[in-house]
């Protein structure tokens, strides 16, 4: 009997797999990304059900399931498959999209899966949600932030607050909001496993969470996978499984952290003691292991980048195909140079690290281009500057006008002001092991930079030192050179596919201990006193 129902599990398995991938190719990849819909493998869906398993208590003999965004069933088929039919006395899946909730039904109806079609977040929050359950297994939608409403996003914050008790970053995604409404609808002591994007554990509107994680539940798990290895073929996004149970953490209590390879067969281990994961801003820095090379060297109290630069991104144009040019074009088009200014290409076209400059300030490069920044009313720029009214006359019919950024600014080609910075950052990158993800720019021409790079202005007594010792530039371009890709993984953040982003604070975090070691001058007095005292 129990081969019977083993195989025609199966059976049922493979065909929900069919119907899936009918599904997603009805839908273009911008709309799957816009509604967050990337289904679960089979087989990390059953790993993940698997070590549920392990950890379930005699008490939990009988098991409630329940999955807030059920898909078309990958987690019940996985329930299924590892606790038994006869084990799981109740279960509910719940689905916004009316196709995936027609299929599971179908499906997994016969099995005992009851189909609630709705927005979970308008379903536990009118109360009709069915029993509450003791295991929840769920890959929530990912869902930016921005693809969120102002409306839904107020309702969100102010129904999270209700239920979880919890006050939400407005830059959370929505898979944020799923965990801490399914943890509050579950049942005390019930054990949940997440699927989730793993830039929480990096970013600012992540420490909520993170908090809630090391004090409202017991973690009892979290696993990392490998950014090279991408979980869903179509997602660039880097995954963590998070297992925990809903009651506070003992006193001792340690979580144990894990990164790639496999939930079953992790290439690196260690246990993260609670008070440990309260301190830490980053976790993706856990655990400590060659094979995840995120390491910071600073600890909070020494000197940082940020005590030394003020770090700013570069300007956003609102399209750069049409405000930014080559200078040869923008000359022969006639276009005033007072209201051209330099402008770096993008970090994968600038081949130098070192950018000398020419008697107008533009950078000593193959292809210089400039950006258009006017502040003049149109009425004036048509008047006055002929060329540059014919060439703006052309972005109506470009569609520069419906930019959003574009839309906001007044005059709407006036771009962001920015000074030329003598040292730049990229922004994006990939490395591993000794190779830096992001290049330091040493830059002496009055180019700016575009949101590609991050821009570093000296600031208090070490932009003295500068301005009194020019000469120590190439020193200082030398010193950011030798951070190491470890510490700027360590600080950034990374997606799927091994990509890496570091933000400016989180670039303002980098040790610079190597600068005041050189030159110690630099140390204003409240800095001397932290530094002894500290």
């Amino acid at each position: 009997m129990k081969r019977m129902i083993a195989y025609e599990g199966n059976l049922i398995e493979s065909r929900r797999q069919v119907i899936q991938a009918d599904i997603d190719t009805r839908k273009s990849a911008a709309e799957r990304n816009r509604l967050g819909q990337f289904a679960t493998p089979n087989a990390l869906a059953i790993d993940i059900a698997r070590y549920v398993e392990s950890i379930l208590g005699p008490t939990e003999s009988i098991i409630r399931f329940a999955d807030p965004s059920i898909g078309s069933g990958s987690f019940f088929s996985a329930a299924l498959a590892v606790f038994g039919a006869k084990r799981i006395s109740s279960a509910v899946g719940v689905e916004l999209d009316s196709a995936f909730a027609d299929a599971a039904r179908h499906l997994w109806g016969n099995a005992g899966l009851k189909v609630v079609q709705g927005d979970f977040t308008q379903v536990v929050a009118n109360g009709s949600c069915p029993l509450a359950p003791n295991v929840i297994l769920a890959n929530p939608p990912y869902v930016r932030h921005h693809h969120l409403s102002r409306e839904d996003k107020a309702r969100l914050q102010r129904l999270t607050f209700k239920m979880a008790g919890v006050e939400v970053n407005g830059l959370a995604g929505l898979y944020v909001y799923f965990l801490l409404l399914a943890t509050a609808w579950m049942e005390d002591g019930g054990v949940a496993a997440w699927l989730i994007p793993s830039e929480f554990m990096d970013v600012n509107y992540g420490a909520v969470l993170k908090g809630f994680l090391a004090d409202r539940v017991t973690l009892i798990r979290a696993h990392r996978f490998d950014p090279d290895d991408v979980q869903f073929g179509d997602a660039l996004v880097s995954s963590v499984v998070l297992v925990f149970r809903k009651t506070p953490p003992a006193a001792g209590h340690a979580a144990l952290f894990t990164f790639g390879g496999t939930l079953t067969e992790p290439h690196a281990r260690e246990l993260i003691p609670h008070e440990r994961l309260r301190e830490a801003h980053k976790w993706t820095a856990f655990p400590s292991h060659a094979k995840n090379d995120r390491h910071t060297l600073n600890d909070g109290h020494g000197a940082k980048l940020g005590d030394f630069f003020r770090i700013q991104r570069g300007i956003v144009t609102g399209c750069n195909k049409f405000f930014v040019l080559d200078r040869a074009e923008a000359a022969s088009r006639g276009l005033p140079g007072k209201y051209l200014r330099p402008v770096l290409p993008s970090p994968r076209h600038l081949k130098t690290t070192s950018i000398a400059a020419d008697g107008d300030g533009y950078p000593l490069l193959d292809r210089q281009l400039c950006v258009i920044d006017c502040n003049l009313p149109e009425p004036m720029i048509k008047a006055n500057y002929p060329a540059l009214w014919e060439y703006l006359q052309t972005a109506q019919a470009l569609g520069i006008m419906d930019g959003y950024l574009v839309g906001k600014r007044s005059p709407w080609y006036r771009q962001e002001q920015r000074e030329p910075a003598p040292f730049l950052c990229t922004y994006m990158g990939r490395g591993s092991g000794d190779k830096p993800p992001f290049r330091f720019i040493w830059n002496r021409s009055m180019a700016i930079g575009t949101n590609l790079y991050l821009m570093l202005y000296p600031q208090n007594s070490f932009a003295e030192m500068l301005r009194q010792h020019p000469n120590r530039a190439e020193a200082v371009h030398a010193l950011l050179g030798q951070v190491t890709g470890h510490e700027l993984r360590g600080e950034g953040r990374v997606y799927g596919g091994g990509l890496n982003k570091i933000e400016p604070s989180e670039l303002a975090r980098i040790s610079a201990t190597a600068f005041v070691e050189l030159w110690p001058e630099i140390l204003d007095d409240t800095q001397q006193q932290g530094k002894l005292f500290g």
